[in-house]
Formats: C-alpha cells, sequence, structure tokens
C-alpha cells in the first residue's frame, strides 16, 4: 500500500479523453473553492486511447498540473491497455483493479471495471470478474476504509436511464457482496453519467456526473463535498452522436 499523503483529493469520473476538464476542475478547487488539492483520482472511463492521449501530451505537450490516477472504465482500449499505460505513465498512475492505496484518509480498495452490457459498451477486458470480486472477498472484514469504482454495487438505488434499459438493471451483484463484506465508510463510483446519493448500513456512497458537470473534494479528516461546476466542452464532429459520443 501506497504511504499517506496530506492534502485534498478531488475526484472526478468520466473524463472520455476530455482531458482538459481535469485541470479546470482543479483551478475551480484551487481558486474559486480555495482548498488545497493534492492528487486527482478519476473513477474509470478516462479514455485512454493511443491518438487522444498522443495529440494531447506528445503532439502540444500538455501536463497536469497535479498528479492524476485512474481506474479503468469500460470506455477505455483494452486491446493496448498495458502498452498504454506504460507508454504513458509520466503523465497518469493506473490503479490496477483490487489495488490498495492510502492517500491520506485510511485504507483505499480501487475496482475499475462495469457490469457486462453488450459487445460495443463492455469490451473485452472490462467486466469485473467473479475472481475480481473474489480477491476482495478474501480481505479482512472492516479492513476497507474508502471504495472507489466505475459501476456500482446494485445496492445504491441507481436507476437505468430510459433509453438503457434495454441494458439490464445497473450495477454490479458481486460488489454488492463485496460492500457487504468490507463495510467501508466511503464509496464513491461514476458510470451512470449523474449525481447519486445513498446511505446503507454503515456505507455512504455517491455517484459522480460526466467530468465536466462536477467532481467531488474529500479531504483528510473525513469531509466530503460534491462540486457542481459546468467546463466548457469543444465542439466535437456530428458524428459523434450517431454513434452514442457527445
Amino acid at each position: 500500500m501506497s504511504p499517506p499523503d496530506a492534502g485534498v483529493t478531488l475526484l472526478v469520473s468520466d473524463i472520455h479523453s476530455r482531458y482538459h476538464v481535469i485541470d479546470a476542475q482543479v483551478a475551480h478547487a484551487r481558486e474559486t473553492l480555495g482548498r488545497a488539492v493534492a492528487r486527482v483520482l478519476v473513477l474509470g472511463d478516462f479514455g485512454l486511447f493511443g491518438p487522444n492521449l498522443h495529440d494531447f501530451f506528445r503532439r502540444d505537450g500538455r501536463r497536469f498540473t497535479l498528479p492524476v490516477s485512474f481506474i479503468e472504465g469500460n470506455h477505455e482500449d483494452f486491446r493496448s491497455f498495458d502498452a498504454l499505460v506504460e507508454e504513458y505513465a509520466d503523465v497518469v498512475t493506473h490503479l490496477p483493479r483490487g489495488s490498495l492505496h492510502d492517500f491520506g484518509s485510511g485504507p483505499w480498495l480501487c475496482m475499475g471495471g462495469a457490469r457486462y452490457m453488450d459487445a460495443w459498451s463492455t469490451p473485452s477486458g472490462c467486466e469485473i470478474s467473479e475472481d475480481d470480486i473474489d480477491r476482495c472477498l478474501e480481505m479482512e472484514p472492516g479492513s476497507i476504509d474508502i471504495v472507489i469504482s466505475h459501476d456500482c454495487p446494485t445496492c445504491t438505488g441507481v436507476v437505468s436511464h430510459p433509453e438503457l434499459g434495454h441494458l439490464g438493471p445497473p450495477g454490479v451483484e458481486g460488489l454488492t457482496r463485496v460492500a457487504d463484506h468490507l463495510r467501508p465508510r466511503l464509496w464513491f463510483f461514476g458510470h451512470h453519467h449523474r449525481w447519486h446519493e445513498a446511505i446503507i448500513g454503515d456505507t455512504r456512497y455517491v455517484g459522480l456526473p460526466q467530468s465536466w458537470q462536477g467532481y467531488v473534494l474529500l479531504d483528510t479528516d473525513g469531509r466530503v463535498d460534491l462540486v457542481e461546476n459546468e467546463v466548457t466542452l469543444p465542439r466535437r464532429p456530428r458524428w459523434w452522436r450517431w454513434i452514442g459520443l457527445r
């Protein structure tokens, strides 16, 4: 487990290769709210795609203003995932599925990936497996303070978007078993593109919207702030909407 470090953690989700949004939300937290943000954690769908990474970080020479780490979502290039993680390790850090970390507020469990939906939405490599769940169930009950995941446990009460009902009920049943076993204090997730809050047993669940709509600040004393802040996005080709992108 990595050693703890002081400072506020900014959590954001579903970047979808709009990497500039990260620094825009950091600037809002620092300059508008006066918060001493020390790091950024992306709750999946960072947008790990070679052409996008190359254009932003190599061609344009951009760098994030703070250390940025991410868990995988369902929209990454899983065919080249390991190679891209290694190639761009100088600008972003991957937090592997099932790994433990300490960002200054207790043990964190990282659970990237998602429930299977269909072949396009859930490419090979992103689906949370029973082996992933079993490794978490081998951990000591109550030993994890915070969980970050892309998808959510089925117990959170998240409902399907009307246009996505055919993909089945939201959430991962196995993550519900993990929640029951570990009983973390906080569980943050993305994937569903909207704010969501629930308290079930000892656990507070917080679902995040897309990155350009807001973020969460977590202080080392346990303070949690949900921040709505719209970041302007550049226009993208009209054909993106034809394949479900925005």
